[in-house]
């Protein structure tokens, strides 16, 4: 079996185990289906648990596809423990950033 790398734009390599042919793209409905999931979790959620929370099955290959392009776009955070939001839409908070001042080493 031959397995797709991914690799992100720090370099860093992810095994998205996808063999050979990508044969079920995600739709839109299911990327923001996943998401809407993620954001209202409390804590980090395992591969498992997200399926059982979904409310329609996804295959395996397509649900990795939309983890590996939320972790791109620095959404969710994928550790040991899990799957976690960590996307901050907050005005408060990217205005604060906007006006934080930058330090140099």
């Amino acid at each position: 079996m031959n397995q797709k790398i991914a690799k992100e734009s720090s370099g860093r390599t992810i095994n998205i185990g996808i063999i050979q042919t990508i044969h079920h793209w995600p739709t839109l409905k299911t990327v923001l289906m996943v998401e809407d999931i993620l954001k209202k979790a409390e804590t980090a959620i395992s591969l498992e648990e997200l399926k059982r929370r979904l409310p329609n099955k996804i295959m395996d290959q397509t649900l990795r596809l939309i983890l590996v392009y939320l972790e791109g776009k620095g959404s969710i955070l994928i550790g040991k423990k899990g799957i976690i939001w960590i996307e901050n839409n907050n005005p408060k908070f990217l205005k604060l950033i906007e006006k934080s001042k930058e330090i140099e080493l």
